[in-house]
């Protein structure tokens, strides 16, 4: 059983609600459904200890999954979950709906690492990425 978790910003929660409610019907567990914190448009009206809390329940979700799923354009923290799927040699899958990803000048360098891979069109190309492509594993990953 393959966990996952999507990373992306709040702007973007319908595509992270379709691409995680597609693997679910896959049999795929998502670590954490961060969507459930906010809404389209919700003002942000927190307090730090709820950040505290989704911030350890967004960091240990992204460590325990085995796929982490970066929807562009990411959110504030969309790049330290990139970073922590990184360093956990999490399979990690960027997704655009452009090819900006392949543009060295406005894509951070972390985008170009080996082990990340890329992959720009619909969301539908992305599932099909992730459900049907064998990928490589980063270096030392079983």
């Amino acid at each position: 059983m393959k966990k996952f978790y999507v990373a992306s910003a709040i702007s973007n929660i319908v595509n992270v609600r379709y691409v995680a409610q597609a693997l679910e019907s896959q049999a795929y567990v998502n670590t954490y459904d961060w969507t459930r914190n906010a809404t389209e448009g919700d003002g942000g009206t927190v307090s730090p200890g709820d950040l505290r809390s989704i911030g350890e329940h967004e960091r240990d979700a992204v460590i325990g999954a085995d796929i982490v799923v970066i929807l562009l354009p990411g959110g504030k923290g969309t790049h330290v979950e990139l970073g922590l799927a990184i360093a956990q040699r999490s399979r990690i899958i960027l997704h655009s709906p452009t090819q900006c990803i392949g543009n060295p000048g406005a894509t951070s360098t972390f985008y170009h690492l080996p082990e990340v891979e890329k992959c720009h069109g619909t969301l539908d190309d992305l599932l099909t990425m992730i459900l049907t492509e064998p990928h490589a594993m980063a270096p030392g990953v079983p």
